[in-house]
């Protein structure tokens, strides 16, 4: 009995059904002929109370569900859910169903209503986007199921409890790979760059096709073979790519719910991905007001998996960034000259003149590439109507703050240190861009 009062939840239908008879009590006043009635009409509402109870609790059988992951949650990616849920019950039920999901999410609303008949299954789903990583723990699924009747709800509970981690986004890095190794990636926003240079790394002789460059016919061996053959070259290979990822308080700043930290670190396991599948090395450097995590760039079959739970592991300092600890750090644990990708997060020019002479030092060692984030909120800010006075003034410090965003560009640009001002959901795209370019073009 206790079991039953706890699980129990009356429904609305109860209640409309309970004011019908208060309502008829009422009318009995005046008219008498009317009491019995009422009286029979409150009998028959407990009954059918008694009655839908019993097909929902005395049944030996109830409905179950299983809850069925994923193999993986990766960060900022839409993943479904599924849950099957089986009716064993002799009638048919509605079925509302409330999965206790990770604290993280936030996910307050979450109702999956069906209807079962006797001995069904369903498979329901329902969607999340994690924008935290770290582990996700998912409670117990809850079923509210009502009868034919439909004045009371059974509460069962289906223990389900699980964790789960989430790792940087596997699946924007595999779908960076097809783009940038398809020959379908123009559309898809990844540019091909044509090669300025070349290498003198010889490959291979090979027969002269069309569109093969004349000045690299091989005339010994097209005399010896009768035919026109040409030398072929091959990208150097083997460089160190390095992305530097600042975990300052700079860092903490939102879009779509992930912080830009997130998204750089995304964006890094894409490109060591795209550098290795270049046949490049890659490695990893994090740092605020002091250095972090430091992994040599390899270029093995467990290097990706030891990025990937480098980056995993990586929470934000609140702090601000000591460009100075990162230089003794690249000169003290980087080897040889080397492509550096430095995710910051630059949000005036006092703070760009701060460490623009360690920068330059850098620079002057390794190939730096300085990436960094348009503020969107003010983008907006500065394209809005202007009814009111303060609506002017805000929109021109908008236009100042975004403005400055490009002088800061222009400055890096001007000492030589190669820039990248992206927003974070073209940070991917962007970086992979430059990293082709230079390749093209030698520099690295």
């Amino acid at each position: 009995m206790i079991r039953i009062l706890r699980d129990s939840y009356l429904q609305g239908r109860f209640f409309l059904l309970m004011i019908s008879c208060i309502s008829l009590f009422i009318l009995s006043y005046p008219f008498p002929q009317i009491f019995p009635i009422a009286l029979a009409s409150v009998l028959l509402a407990f009954s059918l109370l008694v009655l839908d109870v019993f097909l929902l609790f005395l049944s030996k059988s109830s409905v179950h569900a299983k809850r069925l992951l994923p193999p993986l949650l990766t960060l900022g990616d839409e993943v479904e859910i599924r849950i099957r849920v089986a009716s064993r019950m002799n009638t048919s039920v509605k079925i509302e169903i409330t999965d206790e999901t990770p604290e993280q999410l936030q996910l307050r609303d979450l109702r999956i209503y069906t209807e079962l008949g006797p001995g069904d299954s369903e498979i329901v789903r329902y969607t999340i986007r994690p924008t935290e990583r770290g582990a996700h723990r998912f409670g117990d699924i809850r079923i509210f199921a009502s009868g034919i009747i439909g004045l009371v709800q059974r509460r069962i509970t289906i223990p389900a409890e699980e964790e789960m981690a989430v790792f940087p986004s596997v699946l924007q890095m595999r779908q960076y790979e097809l783009k940038v190794f398809s020959k379908l990636t123009l559309t898809e926003g990844i540019k091909r760059v044509r090669r300025l240079g070349q290498s003198t790394e010889f490959e291979q002789i090979k027969n002269y096709v069309s569109g093969d460059d004349y000045r690299n016919i091989n005339w010994k061996a097209s005399a010896r073979r009768s035919e026109l053959m040409v030398n072929q070259y091959e990208d150097e290979k083997a460089q160190q790519v390095y992305c530097l990822i600042d975990k300052s308080r700079s860092m903490r700043m939102a879009f779509e719910g992930m912080t830009l930290l997130d998204y750089a670190i995304n964006s890094s396991l894409v490109i060591s991905n795209i550098a290795m599948r270049k046949s490049d090395r890659a490695g990893l450097m994090t740092f605020s007001d002091k250095l972090g995590t430091r992994l040599p760039a390899e270029r093995n079959a467990s290097q990706l998996k030891r990025i990937q739970e480098a980056l995993y592991r990586q929470k934000t300092r609140f702090n601000e960034a000591n460009f100075e600890m990162l230089y003794f750090g690249i000169r003290n644990y980087i080897k040889g000259r080397s492509l550096l990708l430095l995710f910051t997060n630059f949000e005036s020019s006092y703070a760009v003149q701060r460490a623009l002479p360690l920068l330059r030092r850098i620079n002057q060692q390794h190939l730096l590439v300085v990436v960094f984030f348009e503020n969107t909120e003010l983008k907006e800010v500065t394209q809005m109507e202007t009814p009111d006075l303060r609506a002017v003034y805000t929109k021109t410090v908008a236009q100042h703050l975004a403005g400055e965003k490009q002088l800061i560009a222009q400055e890096l640009s001007r000492h030589a240190i190669q820039t990248i001002l992206t927003t974070p959901e073209k940070l991917s795209v962007d970086t992979i861009n430059k990293y082709l370019e230079l390749k093209s073009r030698g520099m690295i």
